[in-house]
């Protein structure tokens, strides 16, 4: 099997912009992206695309992955659009690996766009809700804050978890978030203030909720040839693992778990030949920060119930033992859906380059975790730096 390797990443600013479109955010991060390969780089060598997005709003449905390519000069190439909700992107970047392995592709693109601030916060909510479960759960009235505040509920009822500890998840991605350019909302916040944000879905208050955004990212994959060809220290894709579920919450037979993280994260792991405690930073999904707790558990990071534990202890601060969510996370960084797993991957891209805005001191592996919906889809990919640094 032939290896891939990640040469180039970047992404647009996430945030609100009413004066930019799906394509020209897309532009940005393509742009980006290729600049940020080590060598001089034609864009005309990548031979595949695969992107990333839900299409909020109902804007351009229809073949909207060539309308990105075609907009950047990529004419011809074969694209494919992937959509799984808000693991969308992670699941194109599992495509562009899999097409360099296969030996479709010397170079791939991976990438991903959405645009979710130009329409009302009633039809945004519709948009979102198709990633649930229609009849049972969206048709009733329920919403994604609504299906994460009953996993939250779950877990402190079965664990002891408090309100602090999902403040705790606001105020570190905040700070983190506040020393990224490219973050939606780039400001700090403290657990006083995390703590008596208004209610949006009991217990989850509004500090515990990511935020809808608009935003595009891009990563360029390379068989092991062209990656050395083009930089001096690509990262190596070290294991890839992905794995669906229930789409509806109650489907499952745990509330407290996602059991499409544990099986992608088992496939991950064992591909790689490596385990959770190699991981030196980590990029998970915490749309709601419920969901980054439960992300510590099913990822090996702790033990069922702990998570608040690594939290309170400092674990998953920049320079704590484990950092997770360096770029400010969805909280903070924003969470436009098409477009999040790709953007993971390029803050991890740039944490194992020595590159980050909040740079962890000396990572060898990184680690990317991507969630579609309340879990109906996961993926997770391990990352090596190939410059022979260890931390």
């Amino acid at each position: 099997m032939t290896e891939a390797y990640v040469v180039g990443a970047g992404q647009s600013p996430f945030g609100s912009f009413p004066d930019e479109s799906y394509r020209s955010l897309f532009e940005t991060a393509f742009d980006r992206a290729t600049v940020s390969v080590d060598a001089e780089f034609d864009p005309r060598r990548i031979d595949e695309a695969f992107v990333g997005t839900l299409g909020v709003g109902g804007r351009q449905l229809g073949l909207s992955g060539p309308a990105v390519t075609e907009h950047v000069g990529l004419h011809g190439i074969p694209t494919t659009r992937v959509e799984n909700a808000c693991a969308a992107s992670g699941y194109a970047f599992r495509s562009a690996v899999a097409a360099v392995r296969a030996g479709l592709a010397d170079i791939a693109l991976a990438g991903g766009y959405e645009v979710m601030t130009d329409t009302s916060s009633d039809h945004t909510k519709w948009w979102l809700g198709v990633s649930g479960e229609t009849e049972w759960e969206r048709l009733s009235g329920t919403t994604f804050s609504g299906v994460y505040a009953q996993m939250a509920s779950a877990h402190m009822s079965e664990y002891g978890t408090t309100a602090e500890d999902l403040s705790r998840v606001a105020v570190k991605n905040h700070a983190n978030g506040a020393r990224n350019p490219n973050a939606h909302l780039g400001f700090e916040c403290s657990l006083e203030d995390a703590m008596a944000a208004p209610t949006v879905a009991d217990p989850l208050n509004l500090y515990h909720c990511c935020p809808t955004t608009d935003g595009a990212s891009v990563v360029v994959v390379a068989s092991e040839e062209a990656a050395f060809e083009l930089s001096d220290a690509p990262v190596r894709v070290a294991g890839m693992g992905a794995s669906s579920g229930h789409v509806g919450l109650f489907q499952r037979d745990t509330f407290t778990s996602i059991p499409a993280t544990r099986r992608a994260a088992e496939a991950a792991y064992d591909e790689a030949g490596v385990g959770p405690s190699d991981v030196d930073v980590a990029e998970v999904h915490d749309c709601f920060a419920i969901a980054e707790l439960v992300a510590y558990e099913d990822l090996g990071f702790c033990d069922p119930g702990e998570s608040g534990t690594l939290l309170r202890e400092g674990v998953t601060d920049p320079d704590g033992t484990l950092p997770v969510n360096t770029s400010g996370g969805l909280k903070s960084k924003g969470h436009p859906i098409g477009a999040t797993g790709t953007g993971q991957i390029t803050e991890i891209f740039e944490q194992l380059r020595g590159e980050a805005h909040t740079q962890v001191d000396g990572p060898r592996y990184g680690l990317a975790h991507n969630v579609g919906g309340s879990g109906g889809g996961a993926t997770v990919h391990l990352f090596e730096r190939t410059d022979g640094g260890e931390r």
